[in-house]
């Protein structure tokens, strides 16, 4: 029985962490889930106040032509504000990741909103060199896949935010993508 076929026997869960995962056709997806109105306003709301800012330096600039001090403040105050949304819009790309199982190969997308920002990697099955269990400072986990890209190493995250309550899926969606990429070691957690 293939690895293909062992897994449209067994049942998979349908979400970990922040990924709704699905068996179709030969490959297993996972895709994380949309960020909230509130992740996704926050940008908008920094660049708002960043044109506020602006706004603001520039009239005073006109009104006072010789006191450079507070139009100078809301000028840094401006910049600030869009180093922070620029920040912010990047955490807000979506993860989006594929094992084609006839293939042997596994994709990683990185959704970015900026039209042509996507960004895609295509890793065969035996350059993975890794699936790793990370614990995060929030008490979160996250499931990492490494491989060997010519001479460097990379990394890159699968899961993300699963929480505490989710360590049996945690631990079979673990062994099923350590399966998968045909790698031997222990269990997370286990030395």
């Amino acid at each position: 029985m293939s690895f293909a076929d062992a897994l449209v026997e067994s049942r998979i869960p349908s979400r970990i962490g922040d990924v709704r995962l699905r068996y179709d056709e030969g490959r297993l997806m996972g895709e994380s889930l949309p960020p909230s109105m509130g992740q996704r306003l926050a940008p908008e709301l920094c660049l708002l106040l960043a044109a506020a800012c602006g706004v603001g330096s520039l009239s005073l600039l006109v009104v006072a032509p010789s006191h450079y001090g507070l139009p100078a403040a809301l000028g840094l105050a401006a910049a600030a504000f869009i180093g922070y949304a620029l920040r912010l819009e990047a955490r807000l790309g979506r993860r989006r990741f594929a094992l084609h199982f006839r293939t042997e190969v596994l994709r990683l997308e990185r959704l970015a909103w900026a039209p042509g920002a996507t960004r895609t990697q295509a890793i065969p099955f035996d350059d993975v060199t890794a699936v790793e269990v990370l614990q995060r400072a929030s008490g979160h986990y996250a499931i990492t896949v490494s491989w060997k890209a010519g001479e460097q190493a990379r990394r890159e995250v699968l899961v993300e935010h699963i929480r505490p309550s989710e360590a049996e899926t945690l631990h079979r969606i673990w062994r099923m993508l350590h399966n998968a990429f045909g790698l031997k070691a222990s269990a997370p957690g286990s030395g």
